[in-house]
């Protein structure tokens, strides 16, 4: 068993953006976010279960998606927003989630001024390690 890590950098309030269609229909917040690093989480709900009544491995793929995403989003200023968009993603699923609860954390692990490269994780709500992924990223702008 493993543990949720603490949210390294909380969202600054003025830093909010307003939610973006796919994350207001899953359900997700972003909840840190800072230099190289991005945080969403969720709660489960029926609506996100597969046939086995587990989440659905989508879910989860759209949650570290925009978590690795964000981690090259970041510019500290709220009139100076950052679009990015997925090349690739690899997600690795570990274990079926447990509890009501979902949490992913993105980290870039390198890359330059316009394409990078992110690891990211979730755990469920008992804190276990459920999948891991790795992205390469593009930024837009």
């Amino acid at each position: 068993m493993t543990e949720i890590p603490p949210n390294l950098h909380p969202v600054p309030a003025d830093l909010v953006e307003p939610e973006y269609p796919a994350q207001s229909l899953i359900g997700f917040q972003l909840t840190g976010w800072g230099d190289g690093y991005a945080r969403f989480e969720m709660d489960l709900g029926p609506q996100h279960m597969n046939r086995h009544g587990n989440p659905h491995g989508g879910i989860a793929a759209a949650l570290l998606d925009s978590a690795m995403g964000f981690t090259g989003a970041f510019t500290g200023a709220r009139d100076d927003i950052r679009h990015t968009m997925s090349l690739s993603i690899t997600v690795n699923y570990l274990a079926p989630p447990e509890g009501p609860r979902l949490v992913a954390e993105g980290h870039r692990t390198g890359g330059g001024r316009k394409v990078y490269f992110t690891e990211g994780r979730m755990w469920d709500g008992a804190g276990r390690l459920c999948a891991t992924a790795t992205g390469t990223f593009k930024a837009r702008d």
